[in-house]
């Protein structure tokens, strides 16, 4: 079976890697795949991540259509973040690595 080079701007592959390929991508979607959560929920269930990165990387994951950011008037003022479908289509990629990660990266080495 031959295969073809794939040029970077059509490249599916590249193209998702470019979009979920960021450290904090996934530990985020990750942390959203089940449940809405609040900003502070959400930074609390991501170790290791600061205030400053979480807020681009949502920012940038919205931009994106993978996040929903969802603004309430209320006082003091709750916001709260889910995925969108889009974002949620991604639920089995992330289990495959995981599941990818447990058999190749976990496993004790012969």
């Amino acid at each position: 079976m031959s295969e073809k080079k794939c040029n970077y701007i059509e490249c599916p592959i590249t193209r998702t890697a470019d979009v979920i390929g960021g450290k904090w991508t996934l530990p985020i979607i990750f942390a959203l795949i089940y449940e809405t959560k609040r900003f502070k929920e959400l930074e609390r269930s991501i170790e290791g991540i600061n205030t400053r990165m979480l807020v681009k990387e949502l920012k940038q994951l919205e931009d994106n259509g993978l996040v929903i950011r969802k603004v309430y008037a209320e006082v003091p003022p709750r916001v709260e973040y889910s995925l969108t479908e889009k974002g949620k289509a991604l639920r089995k990629v992330l289990i495959e690595m995981r599941e990818w990660g447990n058999e190749y990266l976990l496993s004790p080495r012969l």
